[in-house]
């Protein structure tokens, strides 16, 4: 049985993936409780629910970003741990996520996937015949150069704030069956794949200590900083 775990927004979003068997859970953000004290007991409710214990996990499929930091944090941290006690890991991205998404509801063969990237950008991102292009990180007023006629999709939330024209946007609620549709495709997909690990967060902007202290992270390999603009 493999866990598919996505921790890179205020909601957090579990599947359980055992042959042609599925559980999936959304568990909506709450104020004033983190996804530390959220994630383990709707882990624990779910594999209740599948009629299962911990030790039946064979493996786990993680988003690492690019998101909140604290509650990829989380995320990357519950998958870490499990892969001590010898499970696979395996990292996705939240552009792959929503790509999938998309992917299901037959959104073409191109098309953009914009994330906030708060600090007035977006984290942009282009896919091709289910192919990803580099990732980007783009000024808000830049965004309809970078896109061109091209459709996009953001989060709702986002996606009204964005200088785009909405002739060109994908409607798709976040908050949507289809995402623990997604989570469970790439769920299913990855685990036929080699693992990967560590996990490597997906970055697109320094982190606070590389900002600040960029000779203290000068160590780091290059996968960890993948994306950052040079």
């Amino acid at each position: 049985m493999i866990l598919g775990l996505d921790t890179a927004t205020e909601h957090i979003r579990l599947a359980l993936v055992e042959g042609e068997r599925v559980w999936t859970r959304t568990v909506p953000g709450e104020k004033g409780r983190s996804h530390s004290l959220v994630l383990l007991p709707a882990l624990q409710a779910m594999l209740r629910e599948a009629g299962r214990d911990p030790g039946a996990l064979t493996g786990v499929a993680c988003c690492v970003g690019p998101g909140g930091f604290t509650g990829l944090r989380t995320g990357v941290a519950t998958a870490e741990g499990l892969a001590l006690a010898g499970l696979p890991t395996w990292g996705f991205s939240s552009f792959a996520l929503w790509a999938e998404a998309l992917h299901l509801v037959g959104a073409g063969r191109c098309y953009w996937i914009l994330l906030d990237g708060q600090r007035g950008e977006a984290f942009a991102q282009r896919w091709v015949d289910g192919h990803p292009e580099a990732a980007l990180r783009v000024p808000l007023p830049r965004l309809q150069e970078t896109l061109g006629a091209e459709c996009w999709w953001a989060p709702p939330t986002f996606a009204g704030r964005l200088p785009l024209p909405s002739a060109h946007r994908f409607l798709l609620d976040e908050d949507a069956p289809r995402a623990e549709d997604a989570l469970v495709s790439l769920t299913r997909r990855l685990s036929q794949e080699p693992p990967e690990s560590p996990l490597v967060p997906f970055y697109l902007r320094e982190t606070d200590a590389e900002a600040h202290f960029p000779e203290a992270s000068a160590h780091l390999p290059e996968a960890h900083r993948r994306g950052l603009p040079r």
